[in-house]
């Protein structure tokens, strides 16, 4: 049936994300979601919200859910855009901001993403091969681009650059954007927000999938100057002008206003990510330092698809990427204590007998 698409859609090998499993009692450290419950207010406000105005559509401009996240970050509404998702919000600055004659540049190590949107819109790119430890040169973006785009925390490794070496890229490139993908700065990064007054040329992305608990609501965010999100208003309006529904407009607007509850859990994310960190060094990993609400972590002797299928035995969903470089490495979700613990367990049985 494939003579029926798209040219050029044939040779796009789409994003895969992880297992959602149909099979009840599995520990599912697999795709970064967080352990703990949404906010009770934002759970009490989508239900407040599912009433009769169900038939109407909702503000196109989200306008209420834009007012909490600026609040939260001390800026400007007018620096604020929403839509359904980081990865669609990601998806619109892809084509609205990144589609120039030269190719734009992102790590060779990062999410997998970048490349899709890129062969989707037909956007050149480069990747920037990560150091031996998974970190970012600065120096290797000093050349002629058409963008750089980076995940900070970066994603799957975990490691973040400071929001000096940031602002250095984007004084090093003011006529490129510099989108920086924060899906997981609240479990330590240090947010670039702050440099926007200061930088036209920078775009940061944000979600409330990680920290807020709202993965299946599908939140996320883009914060830059006015005149840079007018690009991704123009891809919205020509593609979706009521991406958020009003569901997703209440109860991310509830869980941006309960600063308690976010404080509580992602405290409590970083602190059983740092024990988890210790415990996989004792048993023979090598885990790279992170600021994500997840670990990269290497054995020694077991390979990473080795390992991943013994732990799926012992009905734990961890991520593995067979991609060079990474393929000894597994990605492992911050789950509760409990379910890391179960992880301890079986990692021990499996060293045991291996």
């Amino acid at each position: 049936m494939d003579q029926y698409w798209s040219p050029g859609i044939r040779d796009i090998r789409p994003y895969v994300p992880g297992e959602q499993p149909v099979i009840a009692g599995l520990v599912k450290l697999n795709t970064n979601e967080n352990p703990f419950p949404p906010s009770p207010a934002a759970l009490e406000a989508i239900r407040q919200a599912a009433n009769e105005d169900l038939r109407l559509y909702p503000d196109p401009d989200s306008t209420r859910l834009r007012d909490a996240f600026a609040q939260v970050h001390g800026i400007d509404r007018d620096c604020v855009f929403a839509g359904n998702s980081s990865d669609e919000v990601l998806a619109h600055a892809f084509l609205g901001l990144l589609q120039h004659e030269r190719p734009i540049l992102f790590p060779d190590v990062t999410y997998s993403f970048y490349p899709v949107y890129c062969r989707l819109y037909g956007i050149a790119f480069e990747t920037v091969p990560l150091d031996a430890r998974f970190g970012i040169r600065l120096a290797d973006y000093a050349r002629p681009n058409g963008g750089i785009v980076l995940a900070n925390p970066n994603a799957p490794t975990g490691r973040a650059l400071a929001r000096a070496d940031i602002r250095q890229l984007l004084e090093a490139n003011p006529a490129s954007v510099v989108l920086v993908d924060e899906a997981y700065v609240d479990f330590g990064g240090e947010s670039a927000i702050p440099l926007v007054a200061e930088f036209p040329n920078l775009l940061v992305t944000q979600t409330l999938s990680k920290s807020r608990s709202l993965a299946g609501l599908r939140v996320g965010f883009a914060v830059g100057q006015p005149g840079l999100l007018q690009a991704l208003e123009r891809v919205k309006g020509s593609f979706n002008s009521y991406p958020l529904d009003r569901l997703a407009i209440a109860g991310g607007t509830a869980a941006l206003q309960d600063h308690a509850h976010f404080e509580r859990t992602r405290r409590e994310v970083i602190a059983t990510r740092e024990w988890l960190a210790g415990e996989l060094a004792r048993l023979g990993f090598e885990v790279v330092p992170s600021r994500a609400n997840f670990l990269f972590a290497a054995h020694a002797v077991l390979g990473g698809a080795q390992l991943l299928q013994l732990l799926r035995e012992r009905r734990i969903l961890v991520r593995h990427f067979a991609a060079p470089r990474i393929e000894r490495f597994l990605r492992i979700t911050i789950g509760t204590r409990a379910q890391c613990e179960q992880l301890l367990a079986a990692l021990t049985d499996i060293l045991t007998i291996c």
